[in-house]
This record gives structure tokens, sequence and C-alpha cells, in this order.
């Protein structure tokens, strides 16, 4: 089966080709840096993960650029109310984000642009749409002509006879329902503070909108391959980005558009006001593990609504600590005669897995056939009929899946000579019968986080999860 994407533009799957043959050129909104990154913006970073690490899977060379957004409405307020500079501001929480997405094991994008380091560029940017007649200026800002590009809403799907000739909206968000003139740049405001740059189009600062496509287009070019995000992007935001791109350069701007769904949590949309609004960084507060988060996140097809709830990150944490089990054993097998049938097992997998992420990144029918290996297997190994030669050909498949999906990232654990001591006296004090310093130095040891599974071939011990 080839690669196909469903494409937000031409809302149906299409098999997947790129301007330039065996490489990708990929962009991905990244996040405002006024707060904390929240479980739904890291359910998109998840997926731009995935459709990264698929592709090089596939062979090819991907460029990835994501960007960070540290100057719009939010980060000026947010720095004024704590009476500090917008850079002291916005560094706080870029450099949250990027700790927080080492600990998703997201492989960090080839380039992070900062819109306050890429003024000129949109500065470039408004004044070849200032001539080519698609922009105008009002009171000091100016605005995108949406008269001016009759394909407008072709990425939404938008209703144009509902705009109103001359309505403008400044605001970097806006209701879902307007349909008007946007800023590309902001006039200098008062409320604005020392937040503005002196440019050949006025004194000022860019509108959201026109950051992501001077960005895109500095690194990836004026026509690229894949551009990804949250489906609350598509209007305004990415509609918009369209627009003033193809009206500035006169070329198609991206190929493939692609968007996730929603997060919900306890069936509710996430909200502060609610009380199920959760930062990455308040469930590692509570315990939970990183990678667990990551399963969660991924388990659902990126197109479909995503419930996150805390019984469904027990089973996450759950799986995961199967598939780690299955991994440690077999590292530990020992069996002298091969089974035809591992190839197989195998060859079916392997088959399998590529046909599910071929079919749109369909990460829910990947995982499915990722457990299915591991039965199969476990099955094999229980009948005794697996050579620590199929074992390694299990382990390279596994490693080769988890290239795309990320799961098997562990803290290896190095026993310090306090627990090896432990560990041994555990062993001696259960053949001596003491059975209760046994359980005790169990409890300890569970205590530091090593779980103790006593088994014919003798004491075993693994991470708690």
């Amino acid at each position: 089966m080839a690669l196909r994407f469903y494409n937000t533009l031409t809302r149906k799957k299409e098999e997947f080709y790129t301007v330039h043959p065996g490489e990708v050129r990929m962009y991905t909104c990244g996040p405002t840096v006024y707060d904390f990154a929240h479980i739904g913006n890291f359910r998109a970073c998840i997926f731009g993960d995935i459709l990264r690490r698929y592709l090089e899977y596939k062979g090819y060379k991907v460029a990835y650029v994501m960007n960070i957004t540290d100057v719009d409405d939010r980060t000026i307020n947010g720095s004024q109310k704590q009476g500090i500079p917008l850079t002291e501001y916005t560094k706080r929480y870029k450099d949250a984000f990027l700790e927080d997405i080492k600990n998703l094991n997201i492989k960090p994008a080839n380039i992070y642009p900062e819109a306050t380091a890429h003024i000129a560029e949109m500065e470039a940017l408004v004044k070849s749409l200032l001539d080519r007649g698609h922009a105008y200026e009002n009171q000091g800002s100016i605005y995108f002509r949406i008269s001016s590009f009759p394909e407008y809403g072709k990425l939404s799907n938008m209703d144009m006879s509902r705009l109103k000739a001359g309505a403008r909206v400044a605001a970097d968000e806006y209701e879902k329902e307007e349909v008007a003139d946007f800023a590309l740049w902001k006039g200098w405001d008062e409320k604005d503070g020392r937040v503005f740059w002196e440019t050949e189009v006025g004194k000022g600062r860019p509108g959201w909108h026109i950051e992501c496509s001077a960005m895109s287009m500095k690194y990836l070019g004026k026509h690229f391959d894949i551009h990804a995000g949250g489906v609350d992007l598509v209007f305004p935001h990415h509609e918009n980005e369209i627009a003033q791109s193809e009206a500035a350069t006169g070329e198609k701007f991206v190929n493939f558009w692609l968007h996730n769904e929603h997060l919900m949590v306890e069936g509710r949309r996430m909200a502060k006001r609610y009380g199920n609004y959760y930062t990455l960084r308040d469930l590692l507060d509570k315990g939970y593990n990183p990678i667990a988060i990551r399963y969660l996140l991924l388990a659902t097809h990126h197109r479909q609504q995503l419930n996150f709830t805390f019984d469904g990150l027990e089973a996450a944490k759950n799986a995961l600590q199967r598939l780690y089990d299955f991994v440690d054993n077999l590292k530990l097998s020992k069996g002298d005669k091969d089974n035809p049938e591992i190839d197989e097992v195998l060859q079916r997998a392997k088959k399998d897995f590529e046909e599910a992420l071929d079919d749109d990144l369909n990460t829910s029918e990947a995982l499915g056939v990722m457990f299915t290996l591991v039965k199969e297997v476990n099955r094999l190994a229980d009948e005794k009929a697996i050579s620590s030669s199929d074992a390694g050909k299990v382990l390279t498949v596994v490693n080769e899946f988890d290239s795309v999906l990320g799961l098997l990232r562990r803290e290896e654990l190095i026993l310090d000579q306090e627990v090896k001591a432990l560990i041994e006296k555990r062993v001696s004090a259960r053949k001596e019968k003491d059975f209760a310093l046994a359980d005790q130095i169990r409890k300890d040891l569970e205590e530091k986080g090593i779980i103790l599974e006593d088994t014919p071939e003798g004491t075993k011990w693994k991470r708690k999860m």
C-alpha cells in the first residue's frame, strides 16, 4: 500500500508525494509561550512527532520546523502583568516547553524559529503584499484584503457570502464566525508598552498569522510538503497563512494540510473553569510516567476526538509495563533451537504495521499490531520454542516499530552496591525460610522503585512504572 494522508485542503485521502524526491519539508505550529503547555497542545506535538518518525522510517530525509510564538496579545499581556520584559517572560515558558517535549520522548525539530528573531522576514512579506495590492494601511496598522484573494476559504470551506466588505479584525485570535480582513502588522499602541519594532511598514509588531508564513517559507521554501497542527487552527490561522503566502508569492504554499482532532478530558472540553485543565507538569507532579502519557495521546487515531481519562492513563501504564516485560524477557532468552515460525510472525507483523501507518498514520491499528506480535511470540516462548537468535530477531523488529512509536525509552537502572546486597540478602533469607525478612526487603526495594519477581530461574527485578 502506498502512503496516504487525509488532506484537509482536498477533504480526502491522497497518496503522498513530495516537492523534492526523497525529501520532506514539514512545518507544525508550535507553542505560544505565554504559559505552560497543556496536554491538548502535546497531542498535536506527538502527532507531529509520529508523522516525522514514520516518514524517516520510510526512508525520507525530513526537514522539520516548529515555530515558537513569542510575541502576540497574550505574551504581551502576561509580561506586563508580571512587570518583566517580554523576552524574560517568554524564555521561561519556551525552556519549559523544550523540557516537556524531551520528557515525552518527542524528537526535537531541526529548527525552532522564534517570531521576534524574524521581524525582517515579516516586514518583507508585508511589503510584498502591499506592492501587489493585497494589503492596505488603516490607522497605522496593515491589513490583508481578503476580497483580493478569490480562493480565500478553500481550506476551511468557509462560506464567503458572509464576508462584510470593509470589516477588519485586529486581534490575533478572533471568533470562528468572523470573516474579515485581518491584521498583518499592528501599529504601535500604548497598551503594547515597549514591545514594538521600527520598520518600513511602520512602528509596531506583527500579527500572529504573518509570523508562520514568514518563518516557514524562510526555512522550507515558498512551496513545501506538509503543514500540520490542531484542527482548531484550520480557521482562521491556517486559512490566513494560505491567503497571505500565496498572494505574496503567486505559488502554491503547501501540498498537504494535516490536522489532529480535539482532546477532551473525562468527557468534557478541557477548561480551567471545569477543573479538568492539565499541563504535562500537573500530571508529572501527580506521579504519572511521561511515556504512559505519550502512549495515551497516540493510542487514538489523530483524526478522532480523544477522551483523556485517568482510567485510560492507568491502562496505558499497564500496557507499557507489559511491553517492557516482553522486551526484558526476550533479552533473557537462552534457547538454542531456532523456530522458523518466528520469521513468519515477524514478516506478517511488519506488513501489518506498515499498512496501518500507510493508511493516514493509523497509530491505533499500529499499536494493535505491536501487541499481537507480543502475544504470538509469548505463545511460542511458553512452548519453549524460541531461541536466543529468534529473540534477537524479535527485538530488532520491536525496536524498528518503536523508532516510530517512541515508547521503549527507559532510564537504565544501575544497581548500586547497597541494592545488590539487599537482593542477595533476600535470596539468602528465602533459602533459610526467614520469610518475614524476605518480605521486608522486598518492601524496602519497592520503595526504591525496584520490583522483585521470584521465578523458577531465580529472582528477577524490574523498574516500577
